[in-house]
């Protein structure tokens, strides 16, 4: 469990093949944890990279090591080259949840349509497969690469969801957010109530 407020930002500094010869297979991410403090982490431990939960299989000094499957590669954005990611280590009981309950489990890939400076803030959309849509609403959560954010507005497509949201100049700053731009691939992990929320109601549905 995570709660969207991202620890630090660090960087995949190295990949390498789980299986040489198979193209199929996963990769090993060794990656610079920037300021995350790795004294508290230790083998086994789950640390969220880009909004996915990761296993930590491998420590040093000044780096850290997963393995992701070739499933996880292919459900998700950012993960499968060289780049800055938003880390944050897993929830610890008694800790403070200053967003929302994040799972770490990417529901989807999205495309961000505009990234613009509004006044003070920052204009972000984002559109993504209409099937997602009844899991946003306007002033509910979501998760875009670990991060969580509030829902400003809501449009529904024929084939696609827009949904846009609001950044303080801090979460630019702190975040990898501030690399996005029109055509970026994002992941996205919708709120966990709306999706038992939406279980409850399709199971209640197909019973009556």
């Amino acid at each position: 469990m995570f709660t969207g407020i991202v620890s630090a930002v660090g960087r995949i500094r190295k990949i390498q093949p789980l299986e040489a010869e198979n193209p199929d297979a996963g990769l090993r991410l060794i990656i610079h944890p920037g300021s995350l403090p790795l004294d508290r982490a230790k083998l086994g431990d789950s640390i969220a990279i880009q909004g996915a939960c990761m296993t930590v299989v491998e420590l040093q000094d000044d780096a850290f090591s997963v393995d992701i499957s070739r499933e996880s590669l292919n459900r998700t954005a950012g993960l499968d080259e060289p780049a800055d990611v938003n880390l944050e280590h897993a929830l610890r009981l008694g800790d403070s949840l200053d967003g929302h309950m994040v799972l770490g489990h990417v529901d989807g890939v999205a495309t961000v349509s505009r990234f613009e400076p509004v006044g003070e803030s920052w204009l972000l959309a984002i559109q993504i497969d209409r099937s997602f849509a009844k899991y946003f609403a306007y002033k509910g959560s979501v998760t875009v690469n670990g991060v969580s954010l509030t829902v400003n507005e809501v449009v529904d497509h024929a084939d696609s969801c827009e949904f846009s949201i609001n950044l303080i100049p801090h979460t630019v700053e702190v975040t990898t957010l501030k690399h996005l731009k029109a055509g970026t691939r994002v992941n996205i992990e919708v709120d966990a109530i709306a999706r038992y929320v939406e279980r409850m109601l399709s199971v209640g549905q197909a019973a009556g």
